[in-house]
């Protein structure tokens, strides 16, 4: 008796793959930038007994990184068209993730630990005895200010790239 064929599989996915010009692109470049600064800010923080206004400055630093996490693995691997009704629209995702969470996070955070740093600066003091977090929020303080440049910067590469009618981060 003749067999009957199988039913065709489901196309078959690309395998994962690095998207080399992404890590080579300005975008590319800053957001590793955004993510080791980003980093910096939070580990120096979180490592410090901190209260107030600095559990803000926590969160907001550590959602804006996590979500450039996401946005550099996606874009990394080219697979930003996985991401329902944001993957169409990926350089304009891009462009409101910089301009409005990363810049208006980060300038809020940075603000925050430099109010705090302010507020210790008595204790960089010589002989002074106790515990002293003046050096620890002035660098979360630095950190954060050079970030949300780099998400201004981001910000503006993708809006020059959207002015340009050009719809690929790249």
């Amino acid at each position: 008796p003749p067999t009957v064929p199988p039913p065709p599989g489901p196309p078959a996915r690309g395998s994962l793959s690095l998207h080399r010009a992404y890590l080579r692109s300005p975008l590319g470049l800053l957001r590793l930038g955004q993510l080791a600064l980003g980093a910096a800010f939070w580990v120096t923080v979180a490592a410090q007994k901190y209260e107030g206004a600095a559990h803000f400055a926590l969160f907001a630093a550590v959602l804006v990184w996590l979500l450039t996490l996401a946005l550099f693995g996606l874009s990394l691997l080219g697979r930003w068209e996985l991401v329902p009704w944001l993957g169409s629209r990926w350089l304009l995702t891009n462009l409101v993730h910089d301009l409005a969470l990363g810049v208006g996070l980060y300038a809020a955070a940075t603000g925050i630990m430099g109010h705090k740093a302010k507020q210790r600066s008595f204790c960089n003091l010589p002989g002074y005895s106790q515990h002293c977090l003046y050096s620890a929020y002035l660098s979360a303080s630095i950190c954060g200010g050079i970030t949300a440049c780099l998400y201004l910067f981001s910000g503006l590469y993708c809006l020059s790239r959207r002015c340009q009618d050009q719809r690929d981060i790249i």
